[in-house]
């Protein structure tokens, strides 16, 4: 067929907008005077649903007419088509999809527990992993450091999270990763106060249950950055194999090559520093000692990034990824918005426990300055933690006040952009794991939601996460597990040694990279247009390969979207 349906191949929650896109090759003679209607058929073949699709529009980045048809009305629950015709004639149909509660709690449930599976160092037992269950590997308990840090002896670097395909461990994508995390534990616990979120929205979601899953991940990476912090604060940047580990299973790479310890860096110190501050706030009711323990290492951390203020991340890519980044503004902006944040009280009494904390505030307001906010975030530009620390803080009213409205402003920047698009994204240009960056877009949406209720934004940000799970130019799911589109090849070793077919699930890919950068591997991209630039390929570590701060953004718009 020459039209193809752009639609959430998962389902749809009752009350949730329901926009699906028809698309065709602009080029074609065929979709002249085309103005398509559609029926939505429930799964015994009666029309449920009858609607005119919208004009069509261009996507630049696919070279598509592009129409819009809306049955945000259906609330009936069950399985449905999309069916498009034109003066009678079928045009194109899609796979069944569900209308029911259970849509969203179940990818919430099923993107958080893919953090279990990227777990190192432990045994995942079957009445836990299923399937998936494996031995412990990588213990990293007495491992030698990188020969470039000229430092003898060895250190216990255990546990935490595989990063992304490989079995490297890192504290700037993990810290940025658990942050997000975090702050969805921070919202589970206020869901009923402040924050202006429907809790009646929320009767199919087990609160307690995920937010007792949410904090056992959380604090099982948390552990595994109090083991990066070295005696004097500094933090260690990553854990990586001495080489590039091929397709085997941990256990397999455990026995082939040695692991290393590499760092420190002003990044990953500020990166910690920032985090653990915010586990403090999280923690504080649930584990008090844990939480000054968090609490105490993050100020430890930010004294040492003031005194070691430009310390380059380790240039050692020999098994693992560099993350370089040069600029460090943001680190501090993160950092100390967390700490005012948790010490403020302080900073006016005598419990401060270090001069360089008394401060922050003066500080904060030039970082502000340096570091306005962005769309979303990531490892690299961090700065959106602080304006979001300072957002949800209650002691300073004033940065409150500032942080809110810059933050506010972005969100309109976001729906906007989105409002402009073909396909309702806020992005320009596809890039490396472009799917973190529609999460993360979702996320501030949702976030300045809380303080500054929208349906504009609850909206917009449903839409993009209709993106990530069916609605794009290459009509894939890109979470493993939860559509019959989901990848089935992605480039993760876990997945491709374990000798089970299916790949671990709720993974999200990285997503339309119009980069490239793995063309040297023959990967088979579906079409030369940007907008086509994704592969369900295991050599396509360009657009197929998976993160945890792709995830963590995702798992965090799902959580605000089913409160919604």
């Amino acid at each position: 067929m020459d039209f193809k349906v752009r639609y959430n191949h998962v389902g749809y929650a009752p009350n949730s907008p329901k926009v699906f896109l028809l698309a065709a090759d602009s080029t074609l003679a065929s979709v002249k005077g085309v103005m398509p209607a559609f029926d939505i058929v429930s799964e015994n073949g009666f029309v449920m649903y009858s609607g005119q699709m919208s004009e069509k529009t261009v996507c630049s980045y696919t070279d598509e007419w592009v129409w819009k048809g809306d049955f945000s009305a259906l609330k009936m629950k069950g399985k449905f088509k999309i069916r498009v015709n034109d003066s009678g004639k079928i045009l194109a149909e899609t796979h069944s999809f569900e209308i029911a509660d259970n849509i969203l709690p179940d990818l919430l449930f099923l993107t958080l527990k893919s953090f279990y599976f990227q777990r190192s160092g432990v045994e995942l037992p079957a009445d836990k992993a299923g399937k998936w269950a494996r031995p412990k590997a990588h213990l990293d308990d007495c491992i030698e450091f990188h020969p470039s840090m000229n430092r003898k002896g060895s250190w216990n670097a255990h546990g935490g999270w595989y990063d992304a395909g490989d079995y490297g461990k890192y504290i700037v994508n993990g810290g940025v990763s658990v942050a997000t995390l975090l702050l969805v534990a921070e919202f589970t616990e206020k869901r009923k106060s402040e924050f202006n979120i429907d809790s009646a929205a929320n009767n199919s979601l087990d609160l307690s249950l995920f937010r007792e899953n949410l904090l056992d991940e959380i604090r099982f990476e948390l552990e595994f950055f109090l083991r990066m912090q070295d005696t004097d604060g500094g933090v260690f940047f990553k854990v990586s194999p001495i080489r590039w580990d091929g397709f085997v299973t941990p256990t397999e790479s455990d026995e082939a090559q040695k692991r290393q310890i590499l760092g420190k860096s002003t990044t990953s110190t500020l990166n910690f520093a920032g985090a653990l501050a915010e586990a403090h706030r999280v923690f504080k009711n649930v584990d008090s000692t844990f939480a000054e323990q968090c609490l105490t290492a993050a100020i430890q951390a930010y004294i040492w990034a003031l005194n070691n203020p430009d310390v380059t991340y380790p240039h050692n890519t020999e098994g693992s990824g560099g993350y370089g980044d040069e600029r460090y503004d943001d680190e501090f902006f993160w950092a100390r918005a967390m700490l005012f944040r948790e010490i403020c009280k302080g900073v006016k009494s005598e419990n401060v426990l270090n001069s360089s904390l008394k401060n922050l505030r003066d500080l904060i307001l030039v970082d502000m300055e340096k570091c306005p906010p962005s769309l979303g975030l990531d490892w690299r530009d961090t700065q959106n933690l602080g304006w979001i620390a300072l957002a949800l803080q209650s002691y300073d009213l004033d940065l409150q006040t500032k942080a809110r409205n810059a933050l506010k402003t972005v969100a309109d920047d976001i729906v906007r952009l989105a409002f402009e698009d073909a396909y309702h994204l806020a992005i320009r240009r596809f890039v490396w794991g472009s799917n973190g960056d529609v999460a993360n877009h979702a996320l501030t949406l949702f976030l300045v939601n809380s303080w500054a209720p929208s349906l504009s934004y609850v909206n917009c940000a449903k839409t993009m996460l209709d993106f990530i799970f069916g609605k794009n130019p290459v009509d894939r799911c890109f979470v493993t597990g939860s559509a019959w589109s989901s990848p089935k090849f992605l480039h993760h070793r876990i997945s491709h040694s374990d000798g089970i077919d299916e790949p671990v699930p709720g993974l999200v890919a990285g997503g339309i990279n119009a980069d490239r950068q793995d063309l040297h591997r023959f990967p088979h991209y579906p079409g030369p247009q940007p907008g086509f630039s994704y592969t369900d390929e295991r050599v396509s570590f360009a657009s197929n390969e998976t993160a945890i701060n792709w995830n963590a953004p995702l798992v965090a718009a799902l959580y605000f979207e089913s409160c919604c």
